[in-house]
């Protein structure tokens, strides 16, 4: 199951799993239909299967009920991706109201630890999960109070978590994009001043790809990784996490 699988990271990584044989559970909001729609035909094409199941993740309820219908559409749940998140950029703590902080929060964390609560009892053996944190987790832009502050307990949340249930056999790790070009950063996740020139302060000097980072989503929940929990990958363009 894959959260935010309608566009940037989350369909990237949706394409990449069906290639490699997986069949998929989409998660997306409602608006985002004609993308998902795109999407389950690309994994489609890949002869696999894609079930889509749109809703806010906001919403403790609908999680658990995300959950439950995954494990019973794919007939068991042996990987759960967490990408969905909010970003929007404010430049003043008083610009963030406290509707925005809340919408952050309940997105980017509450969110996660509903689908990880609901999911766990149901993996076996084996399953992983893999949550995306951010370069934001450890170099805070000023502009993005709320995301940043969601990105660290991510960090902390998969550190934690893995700890947890190592003793069920099961994997959870994190990746943590640097600038990665994503519908996020033109709808507001970026002060528009900023857009022509993302990415460009890390050593590669220019922003990531979707694509560049689906791959080791992969890596993550196969068994080349079989020996790796509760570790955090960067793919930020050489600008290293500590």
């Amino acid at each position: 199951m894959i959260t935010g699988g309608d566009s940037g990271i989350g369909r990237a990584v949706a394409i990449a799993f069906a290639r490699e044989g997986a069949d998929i559970v989409l998660n997306y909001l409602p608006e985002e239909e004609p993308d998902a729609r795109e999407v389950k035909a690309l994994i489609e094409a890949e002869g696999r299967r894609a079930v889509a199941l749109p809703g806010d993740l906001r919403e403790e309820a609908f999680c658990k009920q995300l959950v439950a219908q995954a494990h019973e559409s794919l007939g068991g749940l042996d990987i759960l991706v967490n990408v969905a998140g909010k970003q929007t950029a404010q430049r003043d703590i008083g610009e963030v109201t406290t509707e925005q902080f809340d919408a952050t929060l309940k997105t980017n964390l509450y969110g996660l630890f509903w689908l990880c609560q609901a999911a766990i009892p149901l993996m076996p053996a084996g399953a992983t999960v893999i949550n995306t944190a951010s370069i934001q987790s450890y170099q805070p832009s000023a502009t993005l109070l709320d995301y940043a502050t969601t990105k660290a307990g991510i960090v902390a949340f998969t550190k934690a978590l893995a700890g947890q249930v190592i003793e069920r056999g099961i994997r959870v790790n994190a990746v943590a994009p640097g600038p990665v070009w994503t519908v996020l950063q033109p709808s507001g996740g970026q002060p528009r001043e900023k857009i022509p020139h993302f990415g460009e302060q890390v050593p590669m000097k220019r922003p990531g790809q979707p694509a560049e980072c689906a791959p080791l989503y992969v890596l993550l929940a196969s068994q080349e990784s079989s020996y790796i929990t509760g570790e955090v990958f960067g793919v930020t363009g050489g600008d290293p996490l500590p």
